[in-house]
């Protein structure tokens, strides 16, 4: 549904950076399901850990607030190029239940909660390689919106 080209197109992430290569579906006003595919040549896994390569839980939430972000950004019809970013103003109930490997895909749904004016509440999840697969972590996403300045 959403190839990279248009994900950059939309989000003001870039490399190393950006966290969501595709999307899959949206329902603007509802829902989003995105994916991350993890790659054994990601800078992180030289240091996270040598010889045992497990991708940081802040970047899986990272990925998770991006996808959300993009929901957000096609819900109200504006792109980064709109001078708007959404910012992470708070995470909860984060939980992670196993490690993400090189070769891994992160299958990400984030639906919208609630919002008031300019603050976002998501509920998140990212399953293992489909939908259907394992779940690797999970968490309620607020996210404030900020305009950029140059």
């Amino acid at each position: 549904m959403m190839n990279i080209n248009e994900i950059k197109a939309i989000l003001p992430h870039r490399y190393p950076f950006l966290q969501v290569d595709k999307v899959l579906e949206l329902v603007e006003g509802d829902y989003i399901i995105a994916v991350r595919s993890v790659s054994n040549s990601e800078l992180v896994f030289e240091g996270h850990f040598p010889n045992n390569p497990i991708l940081p839980g802040v970047l899986i939430i990272e990925a998770m607030a991006q996808t959300a972000g993009l929901l957000a950004f096609k819900t109200i019809n504006q792109t980064a190029s709109s001078q708007k970013a959404y910012v992470v103003a708070a995470i909860e109930e984060a939980k992670f239940r196993r490690p993400v490997l090189p070769g891994d895909q992160l299958f990400i749904r984030a639906h919208i909660k609630s919002r008031k004016k300019m603050i976002w509440k998501f509920g998140a999840v990212c399953h293992l390689n489909s939908m259907e697969g394992d779940e690797v972590a999970s968490a309620t996403i607020t996210c404030a919106e900020r305009d950029l300045f140059n």
